[in-house]
């Protein structure tokens, strides 16, 4: 019997270690972010700083719009296709609009043509 209890203390032990060293010798190993950012050659320094209030934008944005997604009582895949497919609607509208609009200008100057001669 001590022999099996023996062998469960082993594998409790080894588990542990496992469990709790394995992400602690990957969290001393990992770089933080200032020192990959000082590793950067200067080009990419630069356009990091340049790019990152965009990009944060740009996340943040993307945030909201899963937290409104994820108030629909649909899926968010679904709720993220309907909003896709509104904005791909009210982007054709513009372009109807702008075509309508330069189609009635191209008519209203063939008629100052045709009227001025």
């Amino acid at each position: 019997m001590s022999n099996a209890a023996g062998t469960w203390l082993k594998m409790l032990g080894v588990g542990i270690v496992i469990c709790v060293g394995g992400p602690a010798l990957v969290q001393n190993l990992r770089p933080s972010d200032e020192e990959l950012f000082k590793r950067y050659n200067p080009d990419l320094q630069k356009r990091s700083l340049e790019e990152g209030d965009r990009r944060e934008k740009e996340f943040d944005e993307y945030v909201t719009r899963l937290k409104q997604w994820s108030k629909s009582d649909k899926s968010i895949w679904f709720a993220a296709k309907e909003m896709e497919e509104k904005q791909r609607a009210e982007q054709e509208a513009q372009r109807n609009q702008v075509k309508d609009e330069a189609r009635i200008q191209r008519e209203e100057m063939r008629k100052e043509l045709v009227g001025g001669k």
